[in-house]
């Protein structure tokens, strides 16, 4: 006796095992009928928390090798600072193509190209023979890789979440505090053994990590309930092509009594019911071979500029490039300030510390505030934007460890609330919402690019004139003040000042596309005998002809 054969498959044995090989592949798309809000996503989070940690939070305890570049090259605080400014500065300009080229490849190869290009470039920093080489190496190859590594992580993060976004990107965002705290005292103490080129080459090989966690972001496709259910078996062969004949003859018979009947599903009765059955377990066969990584319909654009027509977003990214200044700036100038005050290195790197633990706090509050939205999140971020400039101008009252350990604290709480919020708010309705969030934040952090190549170096300068770091604090809080000014106005753009504008040129386009047309031309008496006429003239033609 032979082996026995396998029973072979139905239709709805083969739907099945379709729908189920869509989600079992770690190299496919997740599909869900709905926005999960867990899922997989809890692993996106975990890897965003650690590309945080590895991008933003290596670039805020880069001012650990401050006096290091400075000692070495022999130059001034404004040309150490260019090496952050520009690599913040093709951080954020490139930001349009990290949109284009996620939507075009997914988020996983893009992020993974991203850490090979940091990694590449801090470890090429750590062979640098002047401050040009800097620029080149961690100014350009990181940065761009940086661009490559975060943008398309924070996008597809918020794709995985609904109800819980803000609280989960909150919390997730908090890789960079935690890089933070460990990586300053963990870098000066690793300086003091080795030196500043073997820790930073060390810093290079640690962010290779970026590749391994965008290996993990799979995408996600939104289907509707009845294209993920089983379907039902197919029809047999035999009944589909009975139907097929009949449908031929019908066609034929009206063609020969002049009436006009087309075989589409449209016109014919049976065919409505019976083509469904033989069409979709098809198309369930085609979704986890070839469409798995974008669904197919609808059609995704790889940069929609049309978020620039939309007064509020505007607005808000004008917000984004004033608030910029006072992001990186005191960072970088805290321990040199500290410095200053005769504070020494080991407690300079504690308040950085510090500064970091308040802003992991700051970000979970600011997270959950959101969450809770007790008024509207636009609302909430104005208030902590507002806040986080009084942080900036008490700075320069400081004058001794415990002043500046209070004020880098309160400076970190409050810039957590904005820093962790500020991008993942573009996908509030107040804004531009989740359908337009990718480009919306390709564009919005690419605006954002000219203050971060402005920032620092404008704060360099103030210090070299000066001769003073409290200048430097005093420029991030000017920046701050102007960017809460543009952040009042999204509010009143969406609905109110600019918005009547607006609506009232979308009555203008509705009433032209709902206009109902003109009268019909008016016809001649007698137009129906004239063209009876011609019928019965052609008849007489044909007969005598025949």
């Amino acid at each position: 006796m032979g082996a026995a054969e396998p029973p072979a498959e139905t239709g709805s044995s083969r739907s099945k095992m379709t729908v189920k090989a869509v989600k079992m592949p770690c190299t496919s798309a997740n599909v869900y009928t709905k926005v999960p809000d867990g899922g997989w996503g809890w692993t996106v989070a975990f890897a965003f928390f650690v590309v945080e940690a590895l991008t933003y939070g290596i670039i805020k305890s880069f001012g650990v090798f401050f006096n290091d570049l400075m000692e070495s090259f022999d130059e001034t605080n404004s040309r150490i600072s260019w090496i952050i400014s520009i690599c913040v500065f093709v951080q954020t300009f490139t930001a349009p193509l990290s949109t284009v080229l996620s939507n075009r490849f997914g988020h996983r190869l893009v992020v993974m190209a991203g850490g090979l290009l940091i990694s590449t470039g801090m470890v090429i920093a750590a062979f640098a023979r002047s401050v040009v080489d800097m620029y080149v190496t961690i100014g350009i190859i990181s940065g761009l890789g940086y661009c490559l590594s975060f943008l398309p992580t924070v996008t597809i993060l918020s794709q995985y979440f609904d109800k819980r976004r803000s609280l989960v990107t909150a919390v997730a965002s908090t890789g960079e505090c935690f890089a933070v705290f460990s990586f300053a005292p963990a870098i000066t103490a690793l300086k003091e053994q080795i030196g500043w080129r073997y820790s930073l080459l060390s810093v290079g090989v640690l962010q290779l990590g970026i590749t391994v966690c965008g290996s993990l972001l799979r995408p996600i496709v939104i289907k509707e309930q009845e294209e993920v259910k089983a379907q039902p078996p197919e029809e047999s062969t035999e009944t589909k092509y009975m139907l097929e004949n009949e449908q031929t003859c019908t066609s034929i018979e009206s063609i020969d009594s002049g009436v006009d009947i087309t075989t589409s599903p449209s016109n014919v009765p049976g065919k409505t019911k019976a083509e469904p059955k033989s069409e979709e377990p098809k198309q369930h066969g085609q979704i986890p071979v070839e469409n798995y990584s974008t669904p197919p319909e609808p059609k995704t654009k790889l940069l929609d500029f049309s978020v620039m027509r939309d007064y509020s977003f505007i607005c808000y990214a004008f917000f984004g490039l004033f608030a910029t200044l006072g992001f990186f700036a005191p960072s970088l100038y805290i321990i040199p300030l500290s410095l200053s005050l005769g504070i020494s290195k080991d407690h300079s790197a504690y308040i950085l510390s510090a500064m970091a633990i308040a802003e992991v706090f700051g970000r979970i509050f600011a997270g959950w505030v959101l969450n809770k939205k007790p008024i509207r999140k636009i609302y909430i971020e104005l208030i902590c934007v507002i806040l986080l400039a009084v942080a900036l101008f008490a700075f320069p009252f400081a004058s001794e460890f415990w002043g500046l350990m209070t004020c880098s604290i309160y400076f970190g709480f409050m810039l957590g609330t904005v820093a962790g919020t500020h991008i993942p708010l573009l996908a509030e309705d107040d804004v531009v919402g989740i359908e337009k969030m990718s480009s919306a934040a390709g564009v919005y952090v690419f605006i954002q690019s000219l203050a971060g190549l402005a920032g620092p170096p404008i704060a360099g300068v103030l210090v070299d004139t000066t001769k003073n770091y409290s200048s430097a604090f005093y420029s991030c809080a000017a920046g701050m003040v102007l960017g809460a000014v543009f952040l009042a106005l999204v509010r009143p753009c969406k609905t109110g000042l600019c918005h009547h504008y607006q609506q009232q040129q979308q009555q203008q386009q509705q009433q032209v596309e709902e206009s109902p047309p003109g009268p019909p031309p008016e016809l001649p008496d007698d137009f129906i005998d004239m063209d009876i006429g011609k019928a019965e003239n052609s008849g007489k033609g044909s007969d005598s002809v025949v």
